[in-house]
């Protein structure tokens, strides 16, 4: 039960990454009030009254009547802050990051000499044998 939980936690946080990073558009076709076509990946279908002969009114040949259809799209933007960009550092940033490596690497440098400081001096007398008098062995 429990890896089950992890494994939908996991696949819900990346869902949610995926669908605030990315961007996307809808299309929108209106005949008049009422929405003909939508589409997300493509340009919507038509109803085809826009393509019917503008019309002139006779009293007035400059005014042509308007078509009732509109095409509407509406455009959600992906948010772009989760890319770090390490293009610009300040000189500050790269004091810090070039003394921080410096310091890093220098810990796991070895010494170069091999000498033992404790070979001049002689072990400790053992005056009993514990594990004997205890009676404690490792098997």
């Amino acid at each position: 039960m429990k890896q089950f939980l992890q494994k939908s936690m996991a696949f819900f946080m990346a869902s949610v990454v995926l669908m605030t990073t990315s961007s996307f558009a809808v299309d929108l076709h209106y005949c008049g009030d009422t929405m003909v076509d939508f589409s997300f990946m493509q340009q919507v279908e038509t109803c085809g009254m826009e393509k019917l002969p503008v019309s002139t009114s006779c009293e007035n040949p400059d005014l042509a009547v308007k078509s009732c259809c509109t095409d509407k799209q509406i455009v959600k933007e992906g948010q772009d802050d989760l890319k770090v960009s390490f293009d610009t550092l300040t000189l500050e940033q790269q004091v810090f990051i070039t003394s921080f490596t410096y310091s890093y690497l220098s810990l796991f440098e070895g010494t170069e000499s091999n000498s033992i400081p404790f070979v001049d001096y002689a072990p400790p007398f053992i005056e009993r044998d514990v594990q004997v008098l205890h009676q404690t062995f490792l098997i």
